[in-house]
């Protein structure tokens, strides 16, 4: 994707009006998870749409103490989806209604818990604007691998609150992250579809669901419904 103006950068601020109006209303205990790309109109919307379906599949609600949100690295501000991105969601019965673009500034990172991005690159972004972000930013793929080493045992029981859990699959994620590598760097790594046409974005999209499910059965301790 080619990057939208330049002059405005990651670091750049929010009003402190508009900073209080994102986060004002949430709950003190909550559990934020962030995905990352670069536009935030292709591969970040999907994954959120996604992650907010597959929580709602397996809790029936989603709303209070998780929340899940996505920006891009350059982010189109205030842009819509794209389309092919909203047929995909679409396929998976998700719902793309009210998505707006955001460009990644240091406040979504300060209050995420967990940021999920689509390559390297992006982590390496991500983790470059500071604010401790080194231990609770992987890549989409790379979190996905960690997750399925974890003993579910080992997790709090969702009966303590998904917050407790969530948090907990995250310290033990970045436990192993030096122990268990990627068999190669391409393997961590979510293509972007930009410009692509639609039988590219559902290979994407087909990717991110195949990442997600496991992530999300981590989260909630109830895995994905059969049949």
């Amino acid at each position: 994707m080619t990057a939208p103006d330049a002059g405005r950068g990651i670091g750049d601020r929010e009003s402190a009006a508009e900073i209080t109006t994102t986060f004002v209303g949430l709950p003190r205990d909550s559990f934020r998870i962030l995905h990352v790309s670069t536009g935030n109109v292709c591969r970040s919307p999907i994954t959120e749409r996604l992650t907010r379906h597959y929580v709602k599949q397996r809790l029936g609600i989603l709303g209070g103490a998780l929340v899940v949100e996505s920006a891009g690295t350059w982010g189109h501000e205030g842009a819509p989806m794209e389309s092919h991105a909203e047929q995909v969601l679409a396929d998976f019965g998700a719902d793309a209604s009210g998505f707006v673009g955001r460009e990644l500034l240091d406040e979504h990172v300060i209050h995420a818990d967990l940021v999920l991005t689509a390559t390297r690159d992006h982590r390496a972004q991500v983790i470059s604007m500071g604010h401790s972000a080194g231990l609770r930013t992987f890549t989409l793929k790379e979190f996905t691998r960690l997750v399925k080493a974890i003993d579910p045992a080992t997790l709090p029981p969702l009966e303590e609150g998904v917050v407790q859990r969530a948090r907990a699959l995250v310290r033990a994620a970045a436990a192993l992250r030096g122990w268990l590598l990627a068999p190669t760097a391409e393997a961590d790594e979510v293509y972007d579809p930009y410009g692509a046409p639609l039988t590219f974005f559902r290979s994407i999209g087909d990717e991110i669901h195949q990442a997600l499910d496991p992530v999300v059965t981590a989260l909630t301790g109830v895995p994905a419904r059969t049949g």
